[in-house]
């Protein structure tokens, strides 16, 4: 693959062909490379096009959402480094190679540095802050300019029907193995009621949609925050998904492939930490309903997840890129594993979204 990118992606983005190229990150979709030439770094990515049909609406929407903040950063109103997409030779944003890949490339930042696990509060608390940043500073971006390029992304319904279809298919014959989980699953649909009540109350506005504790980069320098990051899936939606997937991939001291469930738990005193990091950027945006939706949202990701992965897995590894064998399944049973610590320790957490 280095060759291919060399010879046929790295001209037009008029970097040398001698550069090095090295693979970036852990990401489950798309494929990511660090590119350094004698004159330039940058990231180069192949958007994954079955997982992403419209990608130039990917990176029109990612122009659009790095231009605003440019603005907000000129007016001392956004104090995080903006990650901006790199144009073609041909003023393009990205170039089509047909069969050989849909290429983009964004601005590296020197001296970044990312964790998969969050260590202490004080690493949660600043992630947290950054991505409530991050919505602050879009909250009057207007919404309907952006493209859902996954439309119905966090959609628990759609997940769960797509769940019981690939248990109805058993394409790969899988079931078996994991009907305890599906089980579990299915008994969850609880939380759609209390989805269809609030939602309605909902404002929609821009979501990163991906607010992982990898996709905030600290300065390696001292640690405090650089940037957000990863904007393929900014879209229109709710704010308490961000919260939540914040929850799913910062309170549990494991990662959420880890098969070591007996320690898959939510930290209460990381969940504290994220209230009062995100909050302290977002009281004065939330709506009333917005900040009830919080824990809710906390509550649906963590399970949805799960779905996603445990759908993955009856399918055949179709859209998670996977390392091994049963990999999808041990990442759901991590994460229902997280979700039923969530509702065990449901009192406790709440008061600190009070």
């Amino acid at each position: 693959m280095s060759d291919f990118i060399k010879q046929q992606v790295l001209p037009h983005f008029g970097i040398e062909i001698d550069a090095k190229v090295s693979p970036l990150g852990n990401g489950h979709i798309n494929d990511t490379y660090l590119v350094r030439g004698e004159h330039a770094e940058m990231v180069l990515q192949r958007i994954n096009t079955e997982v992403f049909k419209t990608p130039n609406a990917l990176v029109n929407n990612a122009q659009k959402i790095a231009q605003h903040l440019r603005q907000k950063r000129q007016c001392a109103e956004y104090h995080l480094k903006v990650v901006s997409p790199l144009m073609t030779q041909d003023h393009q944003l990205a170039v089509d190679l047909a069969d050989n890949g849909f290429w983009r490339a964004i601005n590296y930042l020197p001296n970044s540095h990312s964790i998969d696990v969050v260590g202490d509060e004080q690493q949660a608390q600043a992630a947290a802050k950054a991505f409530g940043h991050f919505s602050q500073a879009l909250s009057d971006f207007d919404a309907e300019q952006i493209d859902d390029v996954i439309p119905q992304f966090h959609h628990l319904p759609g997940r769960i029907t797509q769940l019981e279809q690939a248990v109805a298919h058993n394409s790969k014959q899988r079931l078996a193995d994991c009907q305890q989980w599906v089980d579990f699953a299915l008994t969850q649909q609880g939380l759609l009621k209390e989805l269809s009540d609030i939602e309605s109350q909902l404002p929609k506005r821009i979501c990163h949609n991906d607010t992982k504790i990898n996709n905030m980069l600290f300065d390696k320098r001292d640690m405090s925050s650089m940037a957000i990051i990863d904007l393929d899936t900014c879209m229109k939606g709710h704010l308490m998904y961000d919260f939540g997937d914040m929850v799913r991939t910062f309170c549990s001291p494991e990662e959420e492939d880890s098969t070591n469930l007996s320690n898959v738990q939510v930290r209460e005193n990381i969940f504290a930490a994220i209230c009062q990091g995100y909050l302290s950027e977002l009281s004065s945006v939330l709506t009333e309903a917005e900040r009830k939706s919080l824990w809710l949202g906390a509550k649906i990701i963590c399970l949805m997840i799960g779905v996603r992965f445990l759908t993955d897995h009856l399918n055949g590894d179709v859209y998670f890129n996977i390392h091994h064998e049963n990999h999808n399944l041990e990442r759901a049973a991590n994460q229902f594993t997280l979700y039923k610590s969530l509702l065990a320790n449901e009192a406790k957490l709440k008061k600190h979204l009070s």
